[in-house]
């Protein structure tokens, strides 16, 4: 391996480590030249997956679009970073392991909110009124009607102030664009 600092070929591995998820080797180096040390992950080969976009159009599949997009979900909610990267990995491992090249959206879609739902019914709400285009407060309220309210872990009230705000919000839109 190439030194990052001097360009040198040759180096010894001073430790090696699987990552947290088991899909990548990571190696301390230490150059013979300079004696600087570096990183390298090592990682099995695989095809890239490719998802089909609702308009028919494909694209490369990105980790980060599917991370963004929890994240905006669980903003302000009490839900650390790792369980959060804890799920983008089991999305993308599940879609790996299908064994399929292509894979449209909506699947993609459907894992996070099924993640989301176990995990947060206030983010699963949230992420479903922008993955299912929710057009007025009816269809939040059918969605928000949908959900267990008997769940130990998320206080009822909670899905009920969040309801209220997207109401109030729906028909604060409604009223400007009817001024309009």
């Amino acid at each position: 391996m190439r030194c990052p600092f001097c360009g040198h070929d040759e180096d010894r591995v001073i430790d090696s480590r699987s990552t947290e998820e088991g899909t990548a080797i990571r190696r301390r180096r230490e150059c013979l030249k300079c004696l600087g040390r570096f990183t390298s992950y090592e990682r099995v080969e695989s095809h890239p997956l490719v998802v089909i976009k609702k308009d028919g159009r494909r694209e490369p599949f990105d980790r980060q679009k599917v991370l963004s997009g929890i994240l905006k979900a669980c903003q302000k909610r009490r839900i650390s970073t790792q369980e959060i990267e804890r799920i983008v990995s089991e999305i993308e491992k599940a879609l790996s392991d299908r064994m399929r090249r292509e894979v449209e959206s909506s699947e993609i879609g459907e894992l996070v909110m099924e993640r989301l739902q176990a995990l947060d019914q206030v983010a699963y709400v949230r992420f479903a009124s922008v993955y299912r285009r929710f057009e007025d407060a009816s269809d939040f309220v059918k969605e928000v009607k949908g959900l267990a309210v008997g769940d130990q872990e998320t206080d009822p009230r909670d899905l009920q102030d969040l309801s209220v705000k997207m109401a109030r919000r729906n028909e604060g839109s409604k009223a400007k664009n009817e001024a309009v």
